[in-house]
C-alpha cells in the first residue's frame, strides 16, 4: 500500500498541477494556443483517472517485486552510491531513459498490430484529445508492459534506486507534458539542431487523434529512422506555436476508432 501510494501521489501530484494550470487558471486566455480546440468530457476525464489510478496500482506491484522478492539477487541493482559514483549515476539515468525510449517505441507499435490493438491499447486511444490525466490510461496489460522497463534495464545496467526514482518522476512529467494538449516548446524548436530529435506535446498528440505515425516517447530517433514521422508534424508545430489560431480537427481524425499499423 505504502509503494501504491508513492505512484499514485506522483501521478496526481504532476498531472493534477499541469490539469490546474492550463484547464482551470489559464483556460481562457490560452484557449486558442491549444493543440485541439476543443476540450475534453468530463467522462473522458473519469475514465482516464480511473484506468491511470489501476496503472499506478500495477507499477507498485512490479516495483515490489523488483526491490523486495528474489529478483535483486539476480539483476545489476546496488544499494550503495559510493559503489560507482555520480558520473556514472548521471550516466545511467541518460542511458535508463534511452533504453526506455527504445522498449516504448517498439513495443508500442507494436500493440498498433489489429491483434493486439483492440486488447491492449484502444483504452489508451479512447483519448483522441487527451488531457494530462491519460498520462496512465492504460489497459491492465498494456500497464504491465510499461511498468517492466525497470526491472528489464536491471538486468542490463548497474541502477541504483535513486536512479529509478529520478527516472520514474521524469518518466511522469515528460509523460504529462505529451498528453497535455498545449505545446511548451517554442516556435521553430522542431527545426533546432537539438529539438529536432525530441519528442514534443504536439508530436505526441497528433498520434492520439489521427492513431498513426509518432510512435516515440521522449526522442524522435526513432520515428525518423522507421520513417513514422506524420508528414504534417512539422506544419502542425509551427501553426500552433506561431498562431493564435486555433488548429481545425482534421476529417480524418480517429473517431472511428480503428487499429492501424
Amino acid at each position: 500500500m505504502a509503494v501504491w501510494m508513492i505512484h499514485l501521489l506522483r501521478y496526481l501530484v504532476v498531472a493534477g498541477i499541469f490539469y490546474v494550470i492550463y484547464y482551470y487558471w489559464r483556460r481562457s486566455r490560452l484557449a486558442s494556443q491549444k493543440i485541439q480546440p476543443r476540450f475534453p468530457k468530463n467522462d473522458d476525464l473519469r475514465r482516464e483517472i480511473g484506468y491511470s489510478v489501476a496503472t499506478t496500482a500495477i507499477f507498485a506491484l512490479v516495483s515490489v517485486a523488483l526491490f523486495v522478492t528474489g529478483i535483486r539477487d539476480h539483476n545489476l541493482m546496488y544499494a550503495h552510491w559510493s559503489d560507482y559514483g555520480t558520473a556514472y549515476g548521471l550516466f545511467s539515468f541518460g542511458a535508463l531513459v534511452v533504453l526506455h525510449d527504445t522498449y516504448f517505441y517498439w513495443t508500442h507499435r507494436a500493440m498498433h498490430h489489429p491483434r493486439l490493438f483492440k486488447t491492449m491499447h484502444l483504452v489508451h486511444h479512447k483519448s483522441t484529445n487527451p488531457s494530462p490525466w491519460a498520462a496512465y490510461a492504460f489497459h491492465p496489460l498494456e500497464a504491465v508492459v510499461e511498468a517492466l522497463i525497470v526491472p528489464i534495464a536491471s538486468f542490463i545496467l548497474p541502477l541504483h534506486g535513486y536512479t529509478i526514482m529520478a527516472f520514474l518522476v521524469f518518466m511522469m512529467v515528460y509523460n504529462v507534458y505529451g498528453h497535455l494538449g498545449w505545446e511548451l516548446f517554442p516556435a521553430h524548436w522542431n527545426r533546432h539542431r537539438l529539438g529536432r530529435w525530441l519528442n514534443t506535446s504536439v508530436n505526441h498528440n497528433q498520434h492520439h487523434q489521427f492513431f498513426r505515425g509518432n510512435y516515440g516517447l521522449y526522442f524522435r530517433f526513432w520515428d525518423e529512422w522507421m520513417d513514422t514521422t506524420r508528414p504534417d508534424y512539422d506544419a502542425t508545430f509551427e501553426r500552433v506555436t506561431t498562431q493564435s489560431v486555433p488548429q481545425k480537427l482534421d476529417a480524418d481524425s480517429a473517431s472511428t476508432l480503428q487499429p492501424t499499423h
